[in-house]
């Protein structure tokens, strides 16, 4: 049995062959051309070495030539290695060393530091767009006159397509492998069970490609399905808002902070688009927000969730289950997600039904683990089970609800407070614009949560104080405030 990612940009080339596949400005492609586009930028890395197992990364912003790149690297059967598209030249040639890339595709604007960690590492490197040193050879030029691949390299379902390098709260970040199957999975997943799309959709792609929200939720699933992509190299609120209805997007998929930057620019901005869907994850997005862009934009927003080990959906608000506000769904197709013992690190030993715990999830969309670190894929992936350092529940409706990481957690006095519940409550301040709950050494206490706020309007670190203690347990309420 064979299976690739490449099939999924080579079978709507076929069947969506006019579509237009990618935005960017007043530039349109449709599936044909991207996918014998593709095929060229192929065609060129394996004429500068590139063979089936090697590694190729990616440092690309939102523009064309990240899907390009992308699928030419799968179509050769070689591992797909984004990097952050902001990283110091340290940085890069720790990914580029670690994952054992055998070459960097770089944009011109990045080369300063691409070229640099690139030396460091000692990997050659081709670049994209304009604008960069010409003496760094230029894959989308010479893709242009290259010829096509003829077929592309077949894979086994468990082989590696992609190295996500996830920071973690400690030590260096680690290169998280994951299938073919994986990706596959997760993208027919979502387009056939949780997500409401098709190949009449336009969706908004401002999530960073290198990341696998936008990686796979919003660029391989709306390929999947023959949906066009909007892409947006760098987000801003009101360039976003702006696209959505000048594009007439219909999807919008985005982090937390998006949705606050939305609301933001339609403070100013009397646009408004008719979105048929609005989808949160990333980060857990607060209720006030939830509620605040139904009110401004008129959708609800469904919130999921997942991690890079999870390729990256584990549940979602799907399509087939009424939403419930303040949650992250239902466990997706073919995946279980249960509630763990979080102080028992050697096994897995499930709670009850509506215990708070940690996050264990099992099934089709687990990665293989984190390349050349075994004792870390060890103590991540427990009799099957991968532990998320997450915290939440699961309701006897099958509703999962995040409530923070492990490893956030303050403990005030003996008492576990848990920053989200604080944060929550802080949000619907109206001179409350955005807010993160630490803890800070405490003499006494031994920990003091600390709300570190962003104002919207007036107000005093006083009158927060007062407010958390108002509507929070004594043990809870921040007794100081940082405004920033």
């Amino acid at each position: 049995m064979t299976l690739t990612i490449a099939s999924i940009l080579a079978e709507s080339a076929v069947r969506y062959a006019d579509n237009t596949a990618v935005v960017l400005g007043d530039l349109r492609i449709t599936y044909a051309q991207l996918w014998g586009h593709a095929k060229q930028y192929a065609a060129v890395l394996r004429e500068n070495g590139v063979k089936e197992g090697d590694k190729v990364a990616l440092l690309l912003p939102n523009t064309p030539h990240f899907p390009l790149a992308y699928f030419g690297t799968l179509a050769l059967g070689a591992v797909v290695v984004p990097v952050h598209a902001l990283p110091k030249a340290e940085e890069i040639e720790y990914v580029l060393t670690d994952s054992g890339a055998s070459v960097l595709v770089c944009a011109a604007p990045l080369l300063a530091e691409g070229t640099k960690g690139a030396e460091l590492a000692g990997v050659p490197v081709l670049a994209v767009m304009d604008g960069g040193d010409a003496s760094v050879t230029r894959i989308d030029t010479l893709a242009l006159s290259a010829r096509p691949i003829d077929a592309v390299v077949p894979r086994e379902p468990s082989d590696t397509a992609v190295v996500l390098y996830t920071s973690g709260t400690t030590g260096k970040p680690k290169g998280a492998e994951i299938s073919h199957l994986n990706v596959i999975m997760n993208v027919v997943v979502s387009a056939q069970h949780s997500f409401d799309i098709d190949s009449t959709d336009v969706v908004l792609g401002c999530l960073p490609l290198f990341h696998t929200f936008g990686q796979t939720c919003c660029m391989n699933t709306a390929f999947y399905v023959g949906a066009a992509v909007v892409l947006l190299p760098r987000f801003d609120g009101n360039t976003a808002l702006d696209l959505l209805v000048d594009e007439q997007c219909t999807i919008f998929m985005g982090v937390p902070t998006m949705y606050v930057g939305l609301i933001e620019a339609a403070k100013t901005n009397p646009k408004r688009p008719t979105l048929k869907s609005a989808l949160s994850g990333g980060a857990a997005l607060p209720v006030a927000v939830l509620e605040r862009f139904a009110e401004v934009f008129g959708t609800q927003v469904l919130e999921g969730y997942g991690l890079s080990e999870t390729s990256p959906v584990a549940t979602f608000n799907q399509k087939s289950f009424p939403p419930v506000a303040g949650t992250v769904g239902k466990t997706i197709w073919g995946v279980e997600v249960e509630i763990a013992k979080a102080e028992v690190d050697e096994r897995i030993e499930l709670l009850p039904t509506g215990e708070l715990g940690e996050i264990v999830v099992r099934g089709h969309n687990v990665f293989k683990g984190y390349l050349n670190k075994p004792e870390a894929t060890a103590a991540a992936i427990v009799d099957g089970w991968f532990r998320t350092g997450d915290l939440g529940t699961k309701d006897e409706q099958g509703y999962v609800r995040i409530l923070d990481r492990k490893k956030d957690m303050v403990i005030r006095g003996g008492y576990n407070v848990y920053p989200r519940d604080v944060e929550e409550v802080l949000l619907r301040h109206p001179g409350v614009g955005q807010v993160a709950v630490i803890g800070l050494p405490d003499p006494r206490s031994g920990e003091e949560d600390c709300a570190v706020v962003i104002k919207d309007g007036e107000v005093t670190e006083e009158e927060i104080i007062a407010y958390g203690k108002e509507h929070l347990a004594a043990y809870k309420y921040p007794r100081r405030v940082i405004f920033v």
